[in-house]
């Protein structure tokens, strides 16, 4: 077989995660973006790769629908391996659909999973299918499926790599914009955007369509060139950005907010932690606790455990007198929201007006939930009914009771001594 120079064919952007496939640094690998981004050219020049250096691997590629297959990742896969000039070394054949390297008979199969029963059959005839590829990841019903796949082919080898891709649908409530916020030690994820592609790989015109959508439509721009889940237009923060937080960001802010609503089943209780950057408008989420069966001892341990102190404030519902009252017995420094007439329209605006919300993906994947898929009601019409649901919020809640003492100064400097009530 010819030397293959695979630099030369995949974007610089993705050459650190061919690296860490090649040396098997992780099991799974989720590539996401938006139009032009390399994911799926990337994806189907490493598998064939993958084969060649293993003789025991091969490969299932699945998309939701098998009629999709053969105009999409099978030509897709073809394409691929004329590019790394070794074309000549498979055989293509359409019933079934699958590719098979010539030298050993290893295959790689293309599927649907419309018919589950098929895949759970699917047998090779030499070594183990080693390699998945689930191309339009968004388009499967959701993570148990996708498992369910896993568990029938992720058996009778030793190594294996499940890769993903797929272009992040508009709505942030998609199954598959939630999953990629879990951390997860042996998934490595990938984003990238059709700026991280060489311009003439694209092509000049490609580029100009981008450019002219940005001027016209910033919302669509953002969503199907640079892959970002903007949200069907009923989002109630339109100001998040999820990512991991560096602890030096944290170091020059001082002041920590410590916010809690109270739970048990099936509503959680939720407690969050936040600091605040007052010149640039910015709240950092960097801590949460998110459980549920626990008494009010049980998640006071929980919040001592996560440093709270007798001089650390916890900003609680109001609505729970005794549950704050079992807190100031348990030794926490605890009080009550101030609740009153137009309270959540002051603290939720507050909330929606920040530059920023800036929440550590890792550390706090409830609150980033929450805050993602929170959205306005809807009448029967699609219209957007004013007000805040009062539903799957309650890290919301937590975050703006523990910011009371920002939002609810009436003009106040940050410095005048503050002391809410409980009630």
């Amino acid at each position: 077989m010819p030397e293959v120079r695979l630099n030369n064919l995949i974007g610089k952007s993705y050459r650190a995660a061919a690296y860490d496939i090649f040396q098997h640094g992780h099991t799974h690998y989720t590539f996401y973006g938006g139009r032009g981004s390399l994911k799926s050219s990337f994806v189907s020049l490493i598998v064939p790769l993958l084969i060649c250096n293993d003789k025991q691997a091969n490969a299932l590629v699945l998309r939701k629908v098998s009629n999709t297959l053969r105009d999409s990742v099978f030509a897709q896969y073809q394409w691929a391996l004329s590019e790394l000039g070794i074309a000549d070394y498979w055989t293509a054949r359409l019933s079934p659909m699958e590719l098979t390297y010539i030298p050993t008979g290893q295959k790689i199969l293309f599927r649907g999973c419309d018919d589950p029963m098929k895949i759970k059959s699917i047998t090779v005839p030499k070594g183990y299918i080693a390699i998945t590829h689930f191309e339009e990841l968004d388009q499967f019903a959701g993570r148990a499926e996708i498992r369910n796949v896993l568990q029938s082919t992720m058996r009778g080898g030793e190594t294996f790599w499940n890769l993903e891709s797929f272009n992040p649908p508009i709505s942030r409530d998609n199954w598959a914009n939630r999953d990629i916020l879990e951390d997860r030690p042996d998934r490595l994820l990938v984003r990238t955007c059709y700026t991280d592609a060489p311009p003439e790989w694209l092509g000049q015109q490609f580029i100009d369509e981008a450019e002219w959508l940005k001027q016209t439509d910033e919302r669509a721009y953002q969503h199907e060139y640079l892959g970002e889940a903007v949200g069907t237009g009923g989002n109630v923060f339109e100001n998040l950005e999820i990512r991991d937080i560096a602890d030096e960001e944290l170091q020059t802010l001082e002041r920590t907010y410590v916010g809690c609503d109270f739970g048990y089943f099936p509503d959680p209780f939720a407690a969050v932690w936040c600091k605040y950057d007052a010149a640039r408008r910015a709240l950092y989420v960097f801590d949460e606790i998110y459980t549920v069966k626990k008494t009010n001892e049980e998640t006071a341990e929980m919040l001592k455990a996560h440093g709270v102190d007798r001089n650390q404030r916890v900003i609680c519902d109001s609505a729970e007198p005794k549950s704050i009252a079992d807190y100031r017995k348990y030794g926490l420094d605890a009080a009550g929201v101030r609740k009153g007439p137009g309270s959540i329209d002051r603290r939720m605006r507050w909330a929606q007006g920040l530059s920023k919300i800036i929440i550590d993906k890792r550390r706090c994947p409830n609150t980033a939930r929450e805050l993602l898929e929170y959205e306005y009601e809807r009448t029967k019409d699609g219209e957007i009914v004013s007000g805040y649901p009062d539903a799957n919020n309650h890290a919301i809640d937590a975050l703006t009771y523990g910011c009371e003492p920002i939002w609810n100064r009436a003009g106040q400097t940050e410095k005048t001594s503050y002391r809410p009530i409980y009630m």
